[in-house]
């Protein structure tokens, strides 16, 4: 008995007759609407009184909401495969992940030359069906550097892009009867997708060991290889019925086939076989399943379990977790193992959606010898918030967002939400809160470290709004700290939160926010040793309504540095701002302005769309209390030198050095600036590199999420004197054994330290 344990699936094949269109899609509904699981359609472009294959593919994918829709079988010949390769993953992501692939070598040899086909040999054709698979599957690699490269005979690809990704793991069926194409489908399909009226010789039972011989061959596990069919039968009585459910069953049983499509113009036909024969067959060979002892379930492929990394007991993962994490060898890898900059590549990515689900896979964590990281929903710019070989605990999937008090502005947020949407939710009510300057930034990061914001000079950092967390410690154990309630901990996680524990949810007190005038001004900063202390002294005597970043790049193609100021007041009345801006008319060489009336949402806008890992960032950080001669001249040096792509002021101070030194975490309550320089590629690293100490000995601390380096000396600056003492006490108390310990690590005081 040769049984493969794939899930049971149950599907039509539709005749795509032209002069029935619409009965066509009617039908492909009716298959969805009775339960079944999938409709295909037959591929013959020769033929005119059908419809295109490919065109119906897709307008029948946006009449239904549920079932995979697949060619039986799409014809390579007069379907060029990088192309087909887009089409397919385009309606994949279209569709939700409802597109599968069934190609064929191609037949009808005349049909095909008609159409402008170049007829090939049986034995060309499968040579040129291999050509494509590389080809197409290629492409699908959208995680992969570097273009698609084949050099076939029938089909070539001279550095094709990549991409897009589809929505899920797309497979490729191969309709094919003879042995050199049963051996490619060995080698490199997912599926054999014959017509059961055609298998003649080789037999079922010989095609299959065929397959699996070519599989073994191939380093594959043939239960990768899932059996589809194309079956035949009357259905018009219930001996009829059950005639095919015992073929069905025996072909499930016998022959491992799991996929049954049945070909069906007639609504009563596909009614039967969703409402009566598919729940017949599912029973029945679960029972025999269940008494054989049969392994079910995914099949990871050889090739997936060769990505794994050491350290990591794959096997071990909670059952909770298990659905939805991601792999090295996993289909969307790419979409998980990045963050904004930083191209990771861990060993497993842990994606829980509960508070449960987050102590097990810390539980889990804590059991692996690995690095962990842990990360939100945004940038993570510093590149901590992924690894190499290690753990990525993912919270993104955490990201509601709920108003608990509209009178206090109280709201509840999780961390992997992105602070565009808090913006979003938050409006309607006129409420906002200062999260950094671009909506994508994820609430976990930022909340835990700073926030250094539109609205920092008027209501202080985003840290500075926290008024309790929900955490996950490294013992799995779950707190609220709030003042009352681990209050000690609940400074820590001001600040430090990455070294403390997994944060499952802020609450924040929100403010009133309505509409802002927002403002840029372009300097022409040649003379940047001038231009950028006034621009420093108008920010600090500026009303605290008014924050400011200033944002310069180096010269380019001939032309100066410039420096863009982009001002935000808390004010939508032209009167209020007018008389704010006019200093800043006057800071330096203007080369062009502009200023709108805009809601705190159109700054706050999200865009995400997943991190690749641009790769190559440097970001040198530190904060600022006097923009010094000294220091312009070091800045003015590395935009001269290229030694930076970008780099920016943001301005702190106002209400951010109200609040006391010791009150969080964040210690820094004096400086007026953070600065941060970013450089792209070893060469203008080594330049910002062997400037930069000329500007750090200017600096005053450290804000952490800018700084790229991981050097111990950074931890001191961004936790200076007393600060980092605490914070090395109250790490021997919560986790001694230092799980989290990628986000700067902090060192466990000893016990003579800790009395």
């Amino acid at each position: 008995m040769t049984d493969y344990g794939h899930e049971l699936k149950f599907g039509t094949f539709i005749t795509p007759s032209a002069q029935q269109a619409d009965d066509v899609v009617a039908l492909a509904q009716l298959t969805e609407a009775v339960g079944l699981d999938l409709a295909t359609f037959q591929d013959h472009p020769y033929q005119s009184n059908f419809l295109d294959a490919w065109t119906l593919l897709s307008f029948v994918a946006a009449k239904t909401e549920r079932i995979s829709l697949a060619g039986n079988v799409l014809n390579l010949p007069l379907r060029q495969p990088a192309v087909l390769a887009r089409a397919v993953a385009s309606l994949d992501l279209l569709s939700h992940g409802r597109a599968e692939l069934g190609l064929g070598a191609g037949a009808f040899w005349d049909g095909i030359k008609g159409m402008g086909g170049e007829e090939l040999t049986p034995g060309q054709a499968v040579d040129a069906l291999e050509e494509a698979i590389d080809v197409i599957r290629g492409i699908w690699d959208a995680g992969k550097s570097g273009g698609v490269r084949v050099d076939g005979k029938y089909h070539k690809a001279a550095g094709a892009r990549r991409g897009p990704l589809p929505a899920h793991g797309l497979s490729i069926w191969l309709g094919a009867l003879k042995p050199r194409m049963l051996k490619l489908i060995g080698r490199k399909a997912d599926g054999w997708l014959p017509s059961m009226s055609y298998i003649k010789s080789p037999t079922m039972a010989e095609s299959n060991a065929i397959i699996d011989a070519a599989a073994v061959e191939a380093g594959r596990d043939p239960r990768e290889i899932r059996r589809l069919i194309n079956v035949g039968g009357r259905l018009a009585t219930p001996e009829d019925v059950e005639a095919l459910v015992e073929q069905l069953v025996g072909l499930a049983l016998e022959h491992g086939f799991s996929t049954f499509i049945l070909p069906a113009d007639a609504p009563g036909a596909i009614e039967t076989f969703g409402k009566d024969v598919a729940p017949a067959v599912r029973a029945r060979v679960e029972t025999a399943r269940k008494a054989a002892g049969t392994q079910t379930g995914p099949v990871r492929s050889a090739r997936a379990l060769a990505a794994r990394r050491d350290g990591i007991d794959y096997d071990g993962v909670p059952a909770a977790l298990g659905q939805r994490v991601v792999e090295p060898g996993d289909h969307d890898f790419s979409k998980h193992r990045s963050t904004y900059i930083y191209k990771g590549n861990p060993g497993l990515v842990l994606r829980p959606t509960t508070i449960e689900e987050v102590q097990e896979a810390i539980e889990y964590a804590a059991r692996q010898d690995v690095p962990l990281a842990v990360r939100s929903g945004g940038h993570g710019i510093s590149g901590r918030s992924t690894n190499d070989g290690g753990l990525v605990l993912d919270v993104g999937q955490l990201n509601s967002i709920r108003l608990m008090d509209e009178k206090t502005g109280l709201f509840r947020v999780e961390p992997g939400a992105r602070w565009g949407e808090v913006a979003t939710a938050l409006a309607p009510h006129g409420l906002g809160m200062s999260s950094g300057d671009y909506g994508d930034v994820g609430v976990g990061g930022l909340a835990t470290a700073g926030g250094i914001g539109y609205f920092s000079r008027k209501h202080g950092l985003t840290l500075d709004h926290v008024q309790a967390a929900e955490v996950v410690l490294a013992d799995g154990s779950f707190v609220r700290a709030d003042r009352e309630n681990h209050a000690d901990l609940f400074w820590a996680l001001r600040g430090a939160g990455g070294n403390f524990g997994v944060v499952t949810a802020l609450e924040l007190e929100a403010y009133p926010v309505g509409n802002v005038v927002f403002a840029q001004l372009t300097y022409d900063l040649s003379d940047a040793q001038s231009v950028l202390p006034r621009w420093a002294e108008t920010v600090i005597a500026a009303p605290r309504e008014l924050t400011s970043f200033l944002t310069m790049v180096p010269g380019r193609s001939g032309s100066g540095p410039i420096a863009q100021a982009s001002v935000v007041i808390m004010s939508d009345d032209p009167k209020v701002a007018e008389p704010m801006l006019q200093p800043f008319l006057q800071v330096g060489p203007l080369l062009g302005s502009q200023a709108y009336i805009i809601p705190y949402t159109a700054l706050m806008e999200s865009h995400f769309s997943g991190h690749d890992g641009a790769g190559g960032l440097v970001s040198r950080a530190g904060l600022v209390t006097s923009l010094t001669p000294a220091l312009a001249e070091g800045m003015a040096e590395l935009l001269a030198a290229g030694a930076t792509n970008m780099m920016q002021l943001r301005a702190v101070g106002g209400a951010v050095n109200d609040v006391g030194a010791d009150e969080t975490a964040y210690a820094h309550r004096h400086q007026n600036f953070s600065l941060n320089a970013g450089a792209y590629g070893d060469a203008m690293a080594q330049r910002l590199d062997a400037i930069w100490p000329s500007v750090s000995k200017e600096l005053d601390g450290l804000y952490l999420n800018f700084e790229t380096g991981t050097e111990p000396h950074l931890l001191e600056k961004a936790f200076p004197g007393k600060t980092l003492a605490r914070l090395r006490r109250l790490k021997a108390k919560y986790d001694p054994g230092g799980l989290f310990n990628s986000n700067f690590p902090i060192p466990p005081a000893s016990e003579e330290e800790a009395a």
